[in-house]
């Protein structure tokens, strides 16, 4: 089983974006996807109660005090929506169950400097576990100076950046539906399915 946790301290960072779109994409490879909804507010538990039956199914459940090693056995892989300010000792038993960390990270200097602490944590935290931590910079073009800023910024950290995600509104349509962009039908997502080839990729590497 894999289980990927999606963590920033920032609220709105695109975490629960990226949670459902990755279990969409599980799902629809045939995988027998959970997805563990950390947060109180639920996002991602409301996606799944507007998919439609007729589309790869996800699993999945409010996970909110409980410690993750509690994650069903029998699932291909697990997808973890953690909430907003995860720290201490929660996000070390978390670190510890996972095998890939996600953080998605807009290139804007309010987000970089809310994520800055949390990112210092992540690296003493998964210190000797190379190949474990990515970067999805959320919201931009890789040809553009707001990319470029932010992979300067992340050099102090030596974090990949492992998939950069255009600003679209095709995600949030999706959402509505309760689908992700790897549902069908995906040839009007053909473009944004293009910039996952990478990062997903990175996922399946042990």
């Amino acid at each position: 089983m894999g289980v990927v946790l999606v963590a920033n301290p920032k609220g709105g960072a695109g975490k629960t974006t990226l949670a459902t779109n990755l279990a969409g994409y599980f799902a629809n490879q045939g995988g027998r996807v959970t997805l563990c909804d950390l947060d109180r507010q639920q996002s991602a538990l409301r996606w799944m109660a507007f998919r439609d039956p007729g589309v790869a199914q996800v699993t999945g459940y409010f996970g909110g005090n409980q410690i993750v090693l509690n994650l069903p056995r029998e699932a291909d892989w697990s997808i973890l929506d953690a909430p907003a300010g995860l720290q201490g000792y929660k996000l070390s038993d978390y670190l510890r169950a996972v095998d890939k960390v996600l953080v998605p990270l807009a290139p804007s200097i309010f987000d970089m400097a809310a994520t800055e602490d949390f990112l210092g944590v992540l690296r003493g935290e998964l210190r000797g576990r190379r190949g474990v931590l990515g970067i999805v910079a959320m919201r931009v073009d890789p040809r553009t100076k707001a990319a470029a800023m932010l992979e300067e910024y992340l050099k102090h950290f030596d974090i990949p950046i492992v998939a950069y995600l255009r600003n679209t509104q095709n995600y949030v349509n999706a959402a509505a539906s309760g689908l992700s962009i790897f549902d069908p039908p995906r040839a009007r997502f053909r473009r944004d399915i293009e910039q996952w080839s990478g990062l997903l990729e990175w996922l399946e590497r042990k």
